[in-house]
């Protein structure tokens, strides 16, 4: 088909449309109503860069980059205390386990200045979780000394009678207390030796730990 013949049809399919100015006006309406839905569509919501854990996660653990993924939120939906892009937060002690998506909230970890409340050099911060968790949170305070006692666990046996585990170590803080970590509570942070340490880490694979406050 040559140009003349392109040329005919198309002044025929002009005509049949009405001519060349009503067929810019459609042209013209056309876009008129895309602007026009375009300009009363509602606006993308604000969205938060957020901390959130990149895959389950314990309690009593410092965190690494890998156990972390940078998600934006829709400002409505960010949790009160949630840690944002700028908060550094690697290296920090987890203070209950978190599931994979979950937004990080400052009471989910562990103070910078835990490690400086150590009463003296040499000693660990510890985090223990003990089985009278509720118990614990209503009577344990920081600053308490405490015996760890170790008694039989149903399903991965121990000894038959309580046995101490760690005597007269000091409680730097309760986590648990402030109802946020959505896990039952139970979990404690003690200073303790490394020995002790090392005793309470294999303690708590096989038995079932319980505090005992001592008298000031």
């Amino acid at each position: 088909m040559d140009e003349a013949a392109l040329r005919d049809i198309g002044g025929r399919l002009i005509d049949t449309l009405g001519g060349r100015r009503r067929l810019l006006a459609a042209g013209f309406a056309a876009v008129a109503v895309v602007a026009g839905l375009r300009a009363v569509a509602p606006p993308g919501a604000p969205t938060v860069s957020v901390w959130s854990a990149a895959h389950d996660l314990t309690g009593g653990r410092p965190l690494t980059a890998a156990d972390l993924d940078l998600v934006a939120l829709p400002v409505a939906d960010v949790p009160a205390g949630a840690l944002r892009a700028g908060a550094r937060i690697t290296g920090r002690l987890l203070a209950a386990p978190v599931r994979r998506g979950e937004p990080l909230t400052d009471v989910r970890l562990l103070e910078p200045a835990l490690l400086a409340a150590l009463p003296e050099p040499g000693l660990v911060a510890v985090p223990v979780r003990v089985a009278d968790g509720s118990a614990a949170a209503a009577l344990v305070h920081a600053g308490d000394v405490v015996d760890v006692l170790a008694v039989a666990d149903p399903v991965g046996g121990g000894p038959a009678r309580p046995s101490t585990v760690a005597a007269g170590v000091r409680v730097l803080a309760v986590p648990g207390r402030d109802g946020g970590t959505g896990d039952g509570g139970g979990l404690v942070v003690l200073a303790t030796s490394p020995a002790q340490a090392r005793a309470l880490a294999q303690a708590s694979a096989v038995t079932r730990l319980s505090l005992a406050l001592e008298r000031p």
